[in-house]
């Protein structure tokens, strides 16, 4: 058994800790760029707190997914204000935009030498400037990851600037800033973080570290995803899904993820869905075609004995099988009302060109077992219609 383990210098975790922000900043330059959404009465009271503590933050928005032209103008404004620290606050939209304009702060070169598939892939020759990255949304885990996810509109297609300095230097995870989620959001970002668990957990990188993570994962986003949904208000079970959400940030940071998000990359960048919907779209067939997979191919993978165990952690059941927790994943998906990906635009003659970009997405590489041509187009046949 041999792995390395890396996440944020620093975690933060609990409710109210937003109240630590001033004193977090105030030792990390002598001006922030404060990335965040669209919403004015949120964001307000955190550019009072900053300038209290005089960071003099220079505000930018993230309104939609981060695009590369979007990053390059932002990085252009930034460098001319003279920041040297960024502050995230958002989703994972904006906490992925704040990694990548961190690291471009300090890395002079064009993004496309930094950016895998469609760039140069090269790595960042010095470390990207402080980042503080605070979530209000509880399912991309993108406070512990190394990668920022863009969107290039000209390509169609969403890629990763990644590099192990691109962790966060704090992670500052505060559930009652996710209390106000509505019940779209919190359903979308929810399943992303529970598949993001599920697929770390099977991952052929998983170890047990990660496995650790994703088992305690697993059990509280199971129990809390929908109260969290039916009830927002509820800080039990959005502390829950804060926590399942840094755990599955963590875990794919170090193990990969898998078929899934392989496709969920692609579909993302060709059409325009909400991301944890297309992922529990996928979930269910994807982990039908790794069993048939890896009982023809593969009997003796440990992500066989895995996918029981994640089972028996779901439903709380000693008994479990791979069934119960299909049926629990099929169950919660129309609970949640999520759609088949032919809601999104998505039809079958969209399926060969899928399965391309799939094969070659990094995502797919972390899949327990590789799965054939043949394999990934059923999947996609499979998800069509719910």
């Amino acid at each position: 058994m041999n792995f390395e383990f890396a996440t944020a210098q620093r975690i933060i975790f609990g409710a109210g800790k937003m109240a630590e922000l001033p004193h977090l900043a105030a030792p990390l330059g002598t001006r922030a760029a404060f990335l965040t959404g669209s919403n004015a009465e949120r964001i307000a009271p955190v550019f009072n707190l900053l300038q209290k503590c005089g960071a003099n933050p220079a505000a930018f928005s993230i309104t939609e997914e981060p695009t590369t032209t979007r990053l390059i103008t932002i990085t252009e404004q930034a460098r001319k204000l003279g920041c040297d620290y960024v502050v995230a606050f958002g989703g994972g939209s904006v906490i992925d935009a704040g990694k990548a304009l961190a690291a471009l702060l300090t890395n002079q070169q064009d993004l496309f030498d930094y950016l895998e598939v469609i760039g140069k892939g090269e790595p960042l020759s010095h470390a990207p400037a402080p980042c503080i990255a605070i979530p209000t949304t509880a399912g991309t885990g993108a406070e512990a990851t190394r990668n920022a996810v863009l969107l290039s509109p000209e390509h169609r297609v969403k890629v990763s600037m990644r590099h192990p300095s691109m962790l966060p230097t704090v992670a500052l995870i505060d559930p009652e800033l996710m209390l106000s989620m509505p019940p779209a959001v919190t359903a979308s970002t929810g399943l992303d973080a529970f598949t993001q668990l599920l697929e770390a957990f099977t991952s052929n990188k998983a170890n047990p570290l990660t496995d650790a993570l994703c088992r305690e994962g697993l059990k509280r986003v199971s129990r809390s995803i929908l109260k969290a949904y039916t009830n927002g208000a509820n800080l039990e079970a959005r502390t829950d899904m804060a926590m399942g959400s840094l755990f599955s940030g963590i875990a794919l940071a170090n193990a990969g993820l898998g078929a899934v998000h392989g496709f969920a990359g692609p579909i993302g960048g060709m059409f325009k869905a909400p991301h944890g919907m297309v992922c529990a779209s996928l979930l269910s067939a994807v982990v039908k075609t790794n069993l048939h997979a890896l009982k023809a191919r593969d009997p003796e993978n440990p992500a066989l004995d895995k996918y029981v165990e994640a089972a028996l952690l779901i439903t709380e059941n000693p008994d479990a099988s791979i069934n119960a927790l299909l049926m629990w994943i099929e169950q919660l998906c129309r609970q949640m009302q999520v759609p088949g990906l032919n809601a999104f635009g998505i039809d079958a003659s969209d399926i060969p060109t899928m399965v391309e970009k799939g094969k070659r997405a990094g995502s797919m590489k972390g899949n327990p077992i590789a799965l054939t041509d043949e394999e990934l187009a059923q999947i996609l046949r499979e998800s069509l219609t719910l």
